[in-house]
């Protein structure tokens, strides 16, 4: 299979795409009706999305479907199942790699980021650009941009680390953004993230989530043993700091349907239906 190119140009393409294919799924539209729709021809279409999410649109409609994802929970309950203890120091696997996730400290937390300093860049992705910052102990956030620009990515980070010294460092942060999406197994990628136990602990569950793998706001409550606490689950996932890394897009409603998304619906279409493909273009 060719190896996508990730730009900005073919990511509105595909993201074109899979809205029409999301919003006309009961339909089941043909490939000739959303190369229509995204105005390429289908050998184009077909092969651009093909070269994009390791399956062809037709198969990566399969994966809009209710019971596709009532399956996917159904497997992924089992795995989770076997996981074992998901507290506040276990760690994350990720892509088949190890994912090291810190908490900062409680005073750190209170400070806001005082003392620390933040290094920066935005980089497009397959899923659109992205914000991506990291202290000298790990990647503190990842936010998927609609607009972006300096001054958005700023705006953001001085919300949420407003004592925070903010470096600008596009190209020290592409080594960063490559191990990324370009995993390195010899390099285990470290994440330092702010946020209340409760919300670690639900943030390191995520993690257990396999690629391509689903669950329910209830299942993960389930999961860290607080199956009570479902909307406060809920709000943790939307608290996320970062995206992508810590898998909160694997998580849906028990209906099958998707839910709401810190980053757009839409996108979390494009990540579970990216993630359906590489799981089954090993099949």
């Amino acid at each position: 299979m060719e190896t996508a190119t990730y730009d900005d140009e073919t990511y509105g393409q595909i993201a074109e795409a899979i809205a029409f294919l999301r919003q006309n799924h009961l339909d089941q539209p043909d490939l000739a009706a959303v190369a229509r729709h995204v105005h390429l021809s289908e050998y184009h279409l077909q092969r651009l999305f093909t070269q994009w999410a390791g399956i062809s649109p037709k198969r990566f409609l399969q994966s809009l479907t209710v019971d596709y994802a009532k399956a996917k929970i159904a497997e992924t309950k089992s795995l989770l199942d076997l996981t074992g203890d998901v507290g506040l120091s276990s760690p994350g696997r990720l892509h088949d790699l190890f994912v090291t996730l810190e908490a900062m400290s409680p005073g750190e937390f209170k400070a806001g980021g005082a003392g620390l300093e933040i290094r920066y860049g935005i980089h497009t992705t397959p899923f659109g650009p992205c914000l991506l910052a990291k202290t000298t102990r790990g990647i503190c956030n990842l936010h998927f941009l609609e607009t972006p620009d300096r001054a958005t990515a700023e705006h953001l980070l001085r919300a949420e680390w407003p004592g925070a010294t903010l470096v600008a460092d596009q190209s020290g942060m592409a080594g960063e953004y490559r191990r990324i999406f370009t995993p390195d197994p010899d390099r285990p990628l470290a994440l330092a993230v702010k946020g209340t136990n409760f919300q670690i602990q639900v943030w390191r569950a995520l993690l257990q989530i396999p690629l391509g793998g689903l669950t329910t706001y209830q299942g993960l409550a389930g999961v860290i043993g607080r199956p009570t606490a479902a909307r406060a689950v809920g709000n943790a996932v939307g608290r996320n700091p970062v995206g992508y890394l810590i898998p909160c897009h694997r998580v849906i409603r028990a209906s099958g349907e998707g839910g709401g998304y810190r980053w757009g619906t839409a996108r979390k279409t494009l990540l579970l239906g990216w993630e359906a493909g590489q799981t089954q273009s090993r099949i």
